[in-house]
């Protein structure tokens, strides 16, 4: 059985601030974000747009490039961004 990981990279509508997550369910945990019941953090600064996500085999792969993503500065987390995701689109719309 395969299972899959996420770290995933999600903003506000004006790109200001970037919240780095991890998750074993992608769509679901998006759906607790943008109810308000994802965490404080996103749910204080509106966090609803899922801006960048990577998925792993490997939980532990997972974490370890969370942590990776999360020591890096804002560049790299934007630099990141725009490899994936140039116009910052919210890709959960098509997810």
């Amino acid at each position: 059985m395969m299972c899959e990981y996420y770290v995933y990279i999600m903003t506000n509508w004006s790109n200001r601030v970037l919240y780095t997550g991890v998750t074993n369910d992608l769509y679901r945990r998006i759906l607790e974000h943008r109810s308000g019941n994802g965490s404080k953090f996103t749910g204080q600064y509106n966090l609803t747009k899922l801006v960048f996500f990577e998925a792993f085999e490997s939980v532990y792969d997972a974490l370890e490039n969370e942590k990776r993503i999360k020591a890096g500065s804002r560049r790299k987390k934007i630099e990141l961004i725009n490899e994936m995701n140039p116009e910052w689109e919210d890709l959960f719309e098509e997810f």
